[in-house]
């Protein structure tokens, strides 16, 4: 017979079962200063660390929420006494938890030490400058833009006879782009595919970038022009 076969397995569900419940606590508890840094410092995630005696802990919270709670300690101590993964070994465990009381110390110190860090912060500000005039004006230059870039788009159409189209030039060494849909503008971009649309299906140009490039419109339109006298010359040399 070989020695040991005969003898009863030792039953860790009491350790287990204490491991778990310990944990557990930890968490909510660790979870109510997590809540508290994340009220604190805002944002959707963040950690910080708290200096004890022994050791460092580390605490880690999403949305509010702790997503871990570390300790690392002398002799090699790392473990993670709340985690979204595996719990932590009941040995390392109780090692750590013997310098929980100085993280709640140490986080109540750091809560302690903002106290009146908002004194003489000023509540009252200088009246912020309306921007309608100029959102207006800008609008009013992109929307005579556009009445152009219809126009082109409209002759485009009528010469190609094709659905979508672009009529491209460059204006003092920047490349122009009009693209169209039927005979509508879909936009006109300036400056290649990383460049500000001037028109476009989405927002208005910057006033900034409509202050650089509106004065450059009819270089691009002058363009326009050429090239379809250009096309007409060419035209007018066919004989039937």
């Amino acid at each position: 017979m070989i020695e040991g076969l005969d003898e009863d397995v030792a039953d860790a569900s009491a350790v287990r079962e204490r491991r778990d419940d310990v944990v557990a606590r930890v968490r909510e508890h660790a979870g109510q200063m997590a809540w508290e840094l994340a009220r604190l410092e805002g944002g959707e995630y963040g950690r910080r660390s708290f200096r004890v005696d022994g050791g460092e802990w580390t605490v880690k919270h999403e949305a509010g929420e702790l997503e871990f709670l570390r300790f690392e300690g002398q002799a090699g101590l790392d473990v993670y006494v709340v985690s979204t993964h595996q719990p932590p070994e009941p040995e390392p465990l109780a090692r750590a938890m013997e310098h929980y009381a100085g993280l709640v110390d140490s986080f109540e110190a750091y809560v302690r030490g903002l106290d009146g860090v908002l004194d003489g912060v000023p509540e009252e500000f200088p009246e912020v400058a309306s921007a309608a005039s100029v959102a207006d004006e800008r609008d009013r230059v992109v929307s005579r833009i556009r009445g152009v870039a219809d126009e082109m788009a409209g002759a485009l159409h009528r010469v190609e006879n094709t659905e979508y189209g672009t009529f491209a030039a460059t204006v003092e060494g920047t490349r122009w782009e009009l693209k169209r849909e039927l005979d509508r503008a879909s936009y006109v971009r300036v400056g290649g595919a990383q460049g500000v649309y001037l028109v476009s299906q989405y927002g208005p140009p910057s006033a900034r970038d409509l202050r650089e490039y509106a004065p450059d419109v009819a270089s691009f339109v002058a363009a326009f022009n050429e090239d379809v006298a250009s096309l007409s010359d060419d035209l007018d040399s066919v004989s039937l």
